[in-house]
């Protein structure tokens, strides 16, 4: 019963935490625009990178990232079957993807499940991230480097860590993700997404 409390107050507290919109709070503190006005409207990294610049879109980076991880490395310290912790874990996906805060709305999850991957499996989670910068590097697309990511986070699961619960996670993140990157995914296949560096088209 004791277990039982702590993994339904430990997700309240992850999906809380997840949802606080570190690319407004962080862009409100420097006075700079809000996110959710300008680019492409998303409250992550890239949008208030390509809209206010490398400082507070790594701040932003550095907020979405550790809510995911933080959570991720509670559940493991604290909690004993593989479900639990990755239900704690996807906690703060979800929150920062459907922000209480935000009406329900928020962001495309890519930072926040980066966290949450590294903190529940650092090695896999260190794959997910190489990924991400390898094809962001190479192609200059953030969106294409989650794609990416992502796309491989179910093969890689599979292979190294598969197990029914983790593989039930993989397959639930890359699939959010996925749906999240719908417009992206279009706008890639028309040559018309926005690169790192550059504004957005339009």
């Amino acid at each position: 019963m004791e277990q039982l409390a702590l993994i339904v107050g430990l997700g309240l507290v992850g999906y809380l935490l997840g949802g606080v919109p570190f690319g407004v709070v962080i862009s409100k503190a420097m006075g700079l625009p809000d996110p959710r006005t300008v680019g492409s409207k998303n409250v992550g990294f890239t949008n208030v990178l390509r809209v206010s610049g490398k400082v507070p879109g790594i701040l932003t980076l550095i907020g979405d990232m550790g809510k995911g991880w933080g959570m991720g490395f509670a559940g493991m310290w604290l909690l004993e079957t593989e479900w639990a912790i990755l239900a704690v874990a996807l906690a703060p996906f979800l929150g920062h993807v459907y922000s209480p805060f935000l009406g329900f709305k928020g962001g495309k999850g890519v930072a926040t499940a980066l966290g949450s991957v590294l903190g529940v499996s650092p090695s896999i989670g260190l794959f997910l991230i190489l990924a991400w910068i390898s094809a962001v590097a190479i192609w200059r697309y953030s969106s294409g480097g989650a794609l990416v990511a992502f796309g491989l986070f179910p093969i890689i699961a599979a292979l190294v860590h598969p197990s029914i619960p983790f593989m039930l996670f993989s397959l639930a993140v890359s699939g959010l993700i996925m749906t999240k990157h719908k417009g992206n995914i279009e706008r890639l296949r028309n040559g018309t997404e926005s690169k790192i560096g550059q504004g957005r088209p339009g």
